[in-house]
């Protein structure tokens, strides 16, 4: 009789060890699609379009320039987990080929959100719209059960992107941004034209500056009055400190992706963080 209770113990422990394994098992899986993607431009318009349904992975870290990222084995893993990769297919996404290719996954499918130019045009309200758009297209292809909930969620954030544009508008106008000249990184040159800066000339990488095209920049700042810099957070947050110093006028850092600087993990906060401190130098 004590065996038959010390079994029936022994069974009655192993019920509950293998239901708690069962539950612990299941409370480590999501039942959402996995979405990796290249940029936290891409992860936050997932995250915001795909809501409860989908788990957002991004690779790229949002201060990081895409061209001079190296992939690491979390990377790799998080592809070989995922069912879709959005990425740009921007050439500073070269990388992704071997991405792709090293984390073996037949089932992934990879799609181009190909949307017109660089990040600068993407930190843009109306680029914005059109990119969370066809993410919400994209992925209402992929997993067709909700896809008006996708399309729903798209539709109250294009709305907030537009209402966040003309917030953001008004604060530029007020501010007479037109009539300020300034000299940006080319990479931000189409935020800056939108914000509605007079950009006079651009520039690339500090990589690229030589003694000779410093100084016609100076001079090119300083012939048409220029009176603010403004660099780029991801591929060179310090380029013009020293061209600002030399024509005594104000510099400015600034970021393409949400993310990049604190709490602006998401595209509204981090334009509003980037009218921030455009204002703020100007106002200096």
């Amino acid at each position: 009789m004590r065996r038959l209770c010390s079994l029936a113990a022994i069974l009655g422990l192993l019920l509950v060890l293998v239901s708690a394994v069962l539950v612990s098992g299941c409370g480590s899986q999501s039942a959402g699609l996995q979405v990796v993607t290249s940029t936290s431009l891409l992860a936050g318009i997932a995250a915001g379009v795909g809501g409860d349904r989908v788990d957002v992975a991004n690779i790229i870290p949002p201060a990081q320039c895409p061209g001079h990222f190296d992939i690491k084995p979390s990377d790799i893993m998080k592809l070989s987990q995922g069912d879709i990769f959005l990425m740009h297919g921007w050439p500073g996404e070269k990388w992704a080929e071997e991405l792709i290719a090293s984390a073996g996954n037949p089932d992934l499918v990879v799609v181009v959100i190909n949307m017109q130019g660089t990040a600068s045009y993407w930190m843009t309200p109306p680029v914005q719209s059109q990119a969370v758009e066809q993410v919400a297209d994209e992925l209402a292809q992929i997993d067709l059960d909700n896809a008006s909930y996708y399309r729903g969620n798209a539709a109250a954030m294009v709305a907030m992107i537009e209402a966040k544009g003309e917030e953001c508008q008004a604060r530029l106008q007020a501010a007479n941004v037109g009539q300020v000249k300034v000299m940006c990184d080319e990479q931000q040159a189409v935020f800056v034209t939108w914000a509605g800066f007079d950009v006079v000339e651009t520039y690339g990488r500090p990589e690229s500056f030589t003694p000779q095209k410093l100084q016609e920049l100076i001079d090119t700042a300083r012939e048409e009055g220029v009176t603010l810099f403004v660099d780029n957070l991801q591929s060179g947050p310090d380029a013009a400190v020293g061209m600002a110093e030399e024509v005594g006028v104000a510099q400015v850092t600034i970021s393409n992706f949400p993310g990049g600087f604190a709490d602006t993990e998401t595209w509204a906060k981090a334009i509003d963080k980037n009218i921030d401190l455009l204002l703020a130098a100007i106002s200096e």
